[in-house]
């Protein structure tokens, strides 16, 4: 999995969605947005390494964030979190957020601590969920069950003009493709 995102502006609302993947680098796919489940023994690997790896017209899984106006100067972002289990083999969580008016430092922190707060849940870390993020980001990677958590944010303020702004941001899920024992390949995550 690698994440990846961008921004587009154009007079049509979808051009400036094409523009956002294009700067994304994944305008050439077939997007197949999923939820929020990290599968297990999966390897986050740098955009540069996976967007080589697409081919045109290839189906791609991906959680995606997306936003858009045509109202100049509105501050649009999104975001999409993660947090890994410290346990390879179990599964983790990814989070998607929208939101107008919100730095980036502030919608990855929201995304980021989405995606953490389902995993801390799941494997039954205990927290008290209204003390500030910095605080229970502590709690959770203290626990030893939480490897890491991160985000990817894109914002954008909208084009003074009005033209369409876009925002993106995804986790872009790769398959690898896996030999089984009588020489026939199989997708592996």
């Amino acid at each position: 999995m690698f994440f990846t995102k961008g921004v587009g502006r154009h007079k049509d609302y979808l051009q400036s969605f094409e523009l956002a993947l294009r700067e994304a680098g994944i305008e050439k796919c077939n997007l197949v947005f999923v939820s929020s489940i990290y599968p297990p023994f999966c390897r986050i690997v740098a955009k540069e390494e996976g967007v080589k790896d697409l081919r045109p017209g290839q189906i791609v899984f991906c959680v995606m964030a997306r936003n858009a106006t045509n109202e100049p100067n509105r501050l649009v972002a999104s975001s999409v979190g993660v947090a890994v289990p410290s346990d390879n083999g179990a599964y983790g969580y990814l989070s998607e957020h929208h939101s107008f008016g919100e730095t980036q430092d502030k919608a990855g922190e929201y995304a980021e601590d989405l995606a953490a707060t389902m995993l801390a849940t799941t494997l039954g870390i205990e927290f008290d969920s209204n003390i500030a993020w910095d605080e229970r980001e502590q709690i959770y990677k203290t626990s030893g069950k939480i490897f890491k958590t991160m985000n990817v944010t894109q914002t954008a303020i909208g084009d003074k003009h009005g033209l369409w702004t876009t925002t993106v941001a995804a986790a872009v899920f790769l398959m690898d493709i896996g030999e089984t024992k009588n020489g026939s390949t199989q997708g592996v995550h």
